[in-house]
């Protein structure tokens, strides 16, 4: 462990119960992981790209831009394939320092989450193939927003070709965003970054 999070696990003052748990869950995270010096600080997943039998061209969001983005970086020669960072998803644990459990269970149902990102034919979808097929990739991406702001610090710059989920807050999804990945973002800085307010 290192001095940061060594120091990041140690008791805060006056802190209360949940603040221990939030502190907790972001200390024991995975999604903050020691990248190579060889690759570069773009952090994409093939994962990001959502293709869900056609609906998600329901939606006026472009829902398969990162991958898109990413071949033309590689065409142009701008970024090398074999240097980009694979985040991790994203788990419940890690949703859990923002999100509430009420919320992250609301999205076991279609209906919300067809709701949410603003295309009713998903409540026709079965839940567990929204899960896999869109929100799989949400987690993704706030992996990578997670990651991409330790390898900022470290760096000094990333990028998360996914993610900036702005339109989410931890019990309310909408505008096509599922979960709060700038907030959790700021949230795994303040503790393992040693960033204050």
């Amino acid at each position: 462990m290192s001095s940061s999070s060594a120091a990041a696990g140690a008791s805060v003052p006056g802190a209360t119960p949940a603040d221990a748990l939030r502190r907790n869950r972001i200390i024991s995270s995975k999604l903050y992981f020691d990248v190579p010096g060889s690759k570069a600080p773009v952090v994409y997943s093939t994962a990001y790209d959502i293709a869900f039998l056609g609906i998600e061209k329901m939606h006026p969001f472009d829902s398969s831009k990162w991958g898109r983005i990413c071949r033309f970086l590689t065409k142009e020669g701008h970024l090398e394939k074999n240097r980009v960072v694979e985040p991790l998803e994203a788990s419940r644990e890690d949703l859990l320092v923002v999100h509430t459990e009420a919320y992250l269970n609301s999205l076991k149902s279609s209906f919300r989450v067809a709701a949410i990102v603003e295309v009713p034919p998903l409540t026709l979808i079965p839940n567990w193939l929204v899960q896999q097929r869109l929100l799989y990739p949400f987690r993704k991406q706030v992996g990578g927003s997670i990651l991409s702001a330790k390898l900022a610090l470290e760096r000094g710059w990333a990028i998360n070709v996914g993610g900036g989920f702005h339109h989410c807050s931890a019990e309310e999804g909408g505008g096509f965003c599922a979960y709060a990945d700038i907030t959790l973002c700021i949230q795994f800085a303040f503790v393992r970054l040693d960033i204050s307010r």
